[in-house]
């Protein structure tokens, strides 16, 4: 494990505070959650940019359309009652 150190603000202490109150949690913990969420969230968030960018990228529709005929006409036809 490595011990890190970092220049707070008003900011980030009130936010550090909060975590420890409100999550029952030590500083170390709060500050590890803390790091793991925003990562995973920046992850997801960069993920989204991808797919979104994917969804207007002309060759990839081009590649992706016979692969969805394919399966669509694979998939069982649904019926109505």
């Amino acid at each position: 494990m490595t011990t890190i150190s970092y220049r707070s603000d008003e900011e980030s202490n009130e936010a550090l505070r909060y975590l420890e109150r409100s999550g029952g949690l030590n500083r170390s913990q709060a500050i590890r959650e803390a790091l793991i969420e925003v990562a995973d969230r920046r992850r997801r968030e960069a993920l989204m940019a991808e797919v979104e960018a994917l969804g207007h990228d002309e060759r990839d529709q081009q590649e992706k359309a016979p692969v969805t005929r394919l399966l669509d006409s694979l998939a069982p036809s649904a019926q109505v009652e």
